[in-house]
């Protein structure tokens, strides 16, 4: 079957804001190629537990990062696709006119616009996914893969299909660790933007009593869905939801890995679904834009215990204000 394809050579930063933007516009079906990944698979054979990676992977980290996207050879095909260029245009120019701060990169955001036939691409990113320790209790496995764990560890076998997050990119690593390290078994856990479910799957699996995972993508909660029952965890509910527009569940941990903006205007509505003395983890933040997620969260009621920085990206954990003294004695 033909199909259309669109490569578009951005950063690591730019791969983040394109997958938001595709997703808000309902596009699917996207492959995102991040040569640093590949470097970190490289440097790291103990934790992602490698013997032999082909030549061509190994190539692969002296690329340009890039996303690709596919569409069906269809009516409805060429509108999604056209729908995939105007998002592409809209952020050079905002990129252009300032808008993500002076210093944001987001590449070149140059397109190849190619016809392919569906027999080059289908299932290929899954030989740049392996099992990965992405916290102290934490290995997340792709599902083709198996892995036998060290005493000790918990093994998240994960499909991402069409949604966002395998735990190796570190935003969501980041917001893993902080779950393992903060979460108290029987907390109510709130997993706001659930993608692939990777975060409600690891709270469970760390000791949360109740864990509720939400996306506004039903594409993700589908996935999501099929991620939890592959991984048994009984006491995950996956729902399609906006944690703004009245959930009616309170949290002792609410994780949420999504873009900064995104953060900053859902910081209220998260607040509301906070318990006293509970725990707001959040990523997805580049580190230029820190400080807009630090006032955004002061603004909502938040005080911030605690800040982890990988890469271009940060995590930020914030209190309700008058808890922030008490969070040291959370951790485990």
């Amino acid at each position: 079957m033909k199909y259309r394809e669109l490569s578009i050579e951005t950063s690591e930063a730019g791969i983040e804001v394109l997958t938001a933007l595709f997703d808000a516009a309902g596009i699917e079906n996207t492959e995102v190629s991040d040569p640093k990944d590949v470097e970190d698979i490289m440097q790291n054979k103990e934790k992602y537990a490698w013997d032999y990676i082909e030549e061509d992977v190994v190539k692969a980290r002296n690329e340009t990062p890039k996303m690709r996207l596919y569409f069906p050879d269809t009516e409805e095909g060429e509108k999604d696709r056209k729908k995939a260029l105007s998002c592409i245009e809209n952020l050079k120019k905002e990129a252009a006119a300032g808008v993500f701060g002076e210093n944001a990169d987001f590449g070149t955001l140059h397109v190849t616009d190619e016809i392919r036939d569906d027999g080059e691409w289908k299932d290929k990113w899954k030989k740049y996914f392996k099992p990965m320790a992405v916290s102290e209790h934490i290995v997340v496995c792709p599902s083709w893969e198996s892995y036998e764990p060290k005493e000790g560890k918990s093994v998240i076998s994960i499909d991402p299909g069409m949604a966002f997050g395998t735990g190796t990119h570190e935003t969501t690593s980041m917001c893993l660790e902080l779950i393992d390290q903060y979460l108290k078994p029987g907390d109510r856990v709130l997993d706001a933007g659930t993608g692939s479910g990777i975060l409600a799957i690891a709270a469970s699996m760390l000791g949360a009593g109740e864990v509720l995972g939400v996306d506004i993508d039903r594409e993700a909660v589908r996935v999501a869905k099929e991620n939890a029952a592959k991984n048994h965890v009984k006491n995950v509910r996956i729902e399609y939801g906006d944690v703004t527009e009245g959930i009616p569940f309170e949290a002792d941990l609410i994780a949420a890995n999504l873009m900064a903006e995104l953060l900053c205007m859902l910081a209220e509505g998260i607040r509301k679904h906070l318990a006293p003395g509970g725990i707001f983890i959040s990523s997805g933040i580049l580190t230029e834009k820190e400080s807009m997620a630090r006032d955004a969260y002061q603004k909502a009621g938040f005080s911030i215990a605690k800040v982890v920085r990988k890469g271009e990206w940060c995590a930020v954990m914030a209190v309700p204000s008058k808890s922030c003294e008490a969070v040291s004695a959370c951790g485990k």
